[in-house]
């Protein structure tokens, strides 16, 4: 009887995905060219925030899906202006050479919106 030596291979093998490093500037642009998109010229209703939240959500997303090598969360918060403030915070465990996230800030007179979006390496 031989005795057969077999080495398995535990990292996974992901053919013709590139990682790329997580892109702050890239975006930053396709956040604001979605929720600028959506809510120039809005007044803060609350029956269509949640209309624009899932088309800020989605838009980001189909858009960002575009630039392969990542895995993305989008997240985005629309809020009344009233006059109280507003605190958001998050806390990762992550690669930096290649993961990252950005938060972007759009304000109106009636509103204020907050977009984060975290990449993450496949």
């Amino acid at each position: 009887m031989t005795d057969i030596e077999v080495k398995l291979d535990t990292e996974p093998k992901i053919e013709n995905e590139i990682t790329k490093p997580f892109n702050t500037e890239e975006v930053t642009n396709i956040i604001k060219e979605t929720v600028e998109a959506v809510l120039t010229d809005t007044v803060y209703q609350h029956a269509n925030a949640p209309a624009w939240n899932n088309d800020i959500v989605e838009g980001t997303l189909k858009k960002l899906d575009k630039t392969k090598g990542l895995k993305y969360i989008v997240t985005c918060v629309i809020v009344q202006k009233k006059g109280g403030g507003f605190y958001a915070g998050s806390s990762v465990f992550w690669d930096n050479s290649t993961d990252g996230s950005v938060s972007y800030r759009h304000d109106t007179k009636t509103m204020y919106t907050m977009v984060t979006v975290f990449g993450l390496a496949i």
